[in-house]
């Protein structure tokens, strides 16, 4: 036909083309692997592979494939493939005990796809976890934390100012309500004066006013002005999500899917694990350590009081070491676990016991600079602070308890001035060691998180439900294939193609953009296969409308076209505008349904409209006709 150029020919057929190679790799299954990484930077050298693999013959456990693959963030690992998810358990267990602490065995998926079609960044798409299997955690993050570990870091700096200033104050300390900020005590007015401009001046994020004054004691309160406390929530909340993408990806869990759920809390999906304690240790270390001011150890007589009254001075903590052993340490914490940069395990020179090497930033270097400097011959301590949760069974349902523990395993005497680089070093073992430096790498937590809800999905489950999503996408498209063609006959036919095609390209774009395939998104693409044939109908009722207006075939073809083209660009933009809100305002199952449906209509507008007009142009192009078969 005259009215549709040949340059749409040409864009048409390379649409196509590309949808059915881009599609393509979602044909070939998975294969359920096991990934061997190290976990304390060992080479993986043709020893350790040929250790697994005889580890692997000598349980009896058959495997399909292995090879060996690099990546940068991950260095060198080792991928198995088994045939199913029981060889793929049996292989985990057997290998687990005979490489040691110094390897990462994790569950992994081992792709199938042709190396041609991976060479042109043909790839399948990632299953979700109600397709796969896996466990959810959903975690709520600690708001107090975040306003506490905020509040302590202001009252270290403004004492700090204060010094630099040389402005003499009487105390600085936090309010004793949470969130009231920082109280200064100064013992003139004119003191008070000139620390509220230095305060004002240089920490322009806080609030700076005076408090109640009695005698020659003049208060001045800091408080965090609430744009700065909703960023400083909304960072945190940001850095728990990059610190548990780093902590998981670097223990080697395949495709997890770690999203802010809410304003405050983070859900955390990791297809393929059945184990959930073994999750735990993974998403739920929160292992971290704090650099502080030691006060005095078990020799000490203010230490043995405290331990024997329970009087703790107010500006210390009562901790005690791994042997029992109590130790008094500063609550100012020089440095944190979100100030390292960089943590590796090792053993020391001196002593060789197991030992941390750790980095520090450039803000929490000078911190530690200035504290080495002013305290040469004072102790310094090292703490550790895990969080882990406890889970009771209460009225037949979970409750989830968390639980931080703080222990000294380093308490000397500082015999030198450093700043960001040193060494840790009274740890249990080399695995403590190891773990320990793992989680610092990974990054610390901004703020504490609890587990709220966890679940469990089983592989059967799993395929259960995709067996179930393959049948409703199969019978969707069957029937209205069917009703199509019954309805309007030839041009039926040429809507059933494109509604194939439709199909094939939604599928493509999924893969290419790299959008995660859950229970919602199959839901998505059946409403999008139901949807996409309106447009046609459209089209076809139009055809109809003009033949019997008295148009010949040919103008009733071109007028169904360009009038229907209106209607169906009105109808398509308001589904747009519903799917970009599911899309923008949704999360979890509703994301994944509105992104799905957001794809697909803009899919069906080019199958429905342009491919459907190419490939009746081919069909009514250069002939006369009389009718049409519509």
């Amino acid at each position: 036909m005259s009215d549709f150029p040949r340059w749409r020919y040409f864009l048409v057929a390379i649409v196509l083309v590309a949808g059915i190679l881009y599609a393509l790799p979602n044909v070939y299954a998975p294969l359920q692997a096991v990934q061997v990484s190290s976990s304390q930077s060992e080479p993986l050298d043709p020893t350790v592979q040929q250790k697994v693999i005889s580890a692997l013959q000598s349980a009896k456990i058959p495997y399909v494939n292995e090879s060996v693959r690099h990546d940068a963030s991950r260095g060198d690992y080792m991928v198995i493939g088994f045939a199913n998810g029981d060889q793929q358990k049996s292989a985990a267990d057997a290998l687990k005990p005979v490489l040691g602490d110094k390897y990462t065995v994790a569950f992994n998926l081992e792709s199938t796809v042709p190396r041609w079609l991976s060479a042109i960044g043909g790839r399948a798409m990632p299953l979700g976890l109600d397709l796969q299997g896996g466990v959810r955690f959903l975690m709520a993050v600690d708001q107090s934390d975040i306003i506490d570990r905020q509040e302590n870091r202001y009252t270290q700096d403004i004492a700090a100012l204060l010094k630099d200033k040389k402005i003499p104050f009487i105390s600085v300390a936090r309010a004793a309500t949470a969130g009231q900020g920082v109280n200064v005590v100064l013992s003139s007015s004119a003191d008070r004066s000139a620390a509220s401009d230095a305060i004002a001046t240089e920490y322009t994020d806080l609030g700076v006013t005076d408090g109640a004054s009695t005698g020659d004691r003049f208060v001045l309160n800091a408080v965090i002005k609430p744009d700065k406390l909703h960023d400083i929530q909304t960072n945190a909340i940001r850095q728990n999500l990059a610190t548990l993408s780093n902590r998981i990806n670097a223990l080697g869990v395949s495709e997890p899917v770690i999203q802010v759920q809410g304003e405050d809390h983070i859900s955390v999906e990791l297809a393929g694990v059945q184990d959930p304690a073994e999750a735990k240790k993974v998403i739920g270390a929160t292992a971290t350590l704090e650099y502080v001011a030691g006060i005095g150890d078990a020799r000490d007589p203010a230490v043995q009081d405290a331990v024997r009254t329970g009087n703790i001075p107010p500006d210390a903590h009562l901790y005690y070491g791994r042997q029992g052993e109590p130790y008094l340490v500063s609550k100012n914490i020089i440095a944190s676990g979100d100030e390292l940069v960089d943590a590796s395990s090792g053993n020391d020179s001196q002593s060789g016991s197991p030992s941390v090497n750790v980095t520090l930033n450039s803000a929490g270097a000078a911190k530690m600079l200035d504290f080495t400097r002013d305290n040469v011959g004072k102790p310094m301590a090292v703490v550790y602070v895990e969080t882990t949760t406890d889970t009771k069974v209460v009225d037949g349902k979970e409750v989830h308890t968390p639980k931080t523990t703080y222990s000294v395993i380093n308490y000397a005497t500082i015999q030198g001035v450093f700043s960001n680089k040193f060494q840790t070093t009274g740890l249990a073992s080399t695995k403590a060691a190891s773990e320990l430096a793992l989680m610092l790498k990974g990054g610390s937590l901004a703020a504490r998180m609890d587990i709220v809800q966890e679940g469990v999905i089983g592989p059967s489950l799993g395929q259960d439900n995709i067996d179930k999503g393959f049948k409703a996408v199969l019978l969707g498209l069957a029937l209205v294939l069917l009703a199509a063609a019954i309805y309007y006959k030839l041009f039926g036919l040429v809507a059933d193609v494109a509604l194939f095609f439709n199909l094939v390209i939604l599928v493509a774009v999924m893969s290419m953009v790299g959008v995660t395939l859950t229970m919602p998104g199959i839901a998505g693409i059946v409403l999008t296969l139901g949807m996409a044939i309106d447009s046609n109908v459209l089209i076809c009722e139009r055809v109809r409308e003009e033949l019997r207006n008295g148009s010949t075939p040919l103008a009733a073809i071109r007028a169904g076209y360009e009038k229907a083209w209106a209607t169906i660009l009105d109808a398509n933009v308001t589904h747009l505008i519903a799917a970009l809100a599911l899309t923008t305002m949704g999360s979890g199952p509703i994301k994944g349904f509105g992104v799905t449906l957001l794809i697909g209509i803009l899919t069906s507008m080019f199958t429905s409209v342009t491919v459907t007009h190419a490939i009746t142009a081919l069909i009514h192009g250069g002939r006369k006709l009389k009718t049409l078969s519509v």
